[in-house]
């Protein structure tokens, strides 16, 4: 299985993907989390871009990008740009609640496109990336199937308990 990586542009984003790091580590997915900035370590970045496909992360796999500014997401998303699937998470910040993080993301240029999930919504982007990934993994598909069958169960037993409860009212 190919693995997944997620970009932060601060350690300070963690406690925003850390729900993206569970799921995918619950789904069995490996997942390889950096901090990298365009902007103070851009060879870093370059190089960890140039060589996704060579380190593992192969013909389709899914990317988590992650930072609080607006710029710095347009950058950093930027940076990884390649034929591979880029999922972006728009992160809120202390002004206009990450819309303008949801706006960079969305903005990209005319041949260069990027998943966007909601703002802070890292879980679907560890889900969204497990899809891509699952297209071509029977075992990892079965997974997914199984998560849903799970998710509808669990709504069905709401169902029945609030149906026991509006006989009380």
């Amino acid at each position: 299985m190919k693995k997944v990586a997620i970009i932060m542009g601060s350690d300070s984003d963690l406690p925003i993907v850390t729900p993206a790091i569970k799921q995918l580590k619950e789904l069995g997915i490996e997942t390889e989390v950096r901090v990298m900035s365009a902007h103070r370590t851009p060879n870093e970045a370059h190089e960890f871009s140039a060589n996704a496909i060579k380190n593992g992360f192969g013909r389709v796999y899914g990317y988590c990008v992650a930072a609080i500014i607006f710029f710095h997401l347009a950058v950093n998303i930027g940076m990884v740009i390649g034929v591979l699937p880029v999922i972006g998470i728009p992160c809120s910040a202390k002004v206009l609640d990450g819309m303008d993080a949801m706006l960079a993301t969305v903005m990209m240029p005319p041949g260069i496109p990027v998943a966007t999930v909601g703002v802070n919504a890292a879980k679907n982007a560890a889900l969204l990336a497990a899809q891509i990934l699952a297209v071509g993994d029977d075992e990892l598909m079965a997974k997914l199937i199984k998560m849903r069958e799970d998710m509808a169960e669990q709504v069905r037993q709401k169902d029945i308990a609030l149906q026991e409860k509006l006989k009380e009212i």
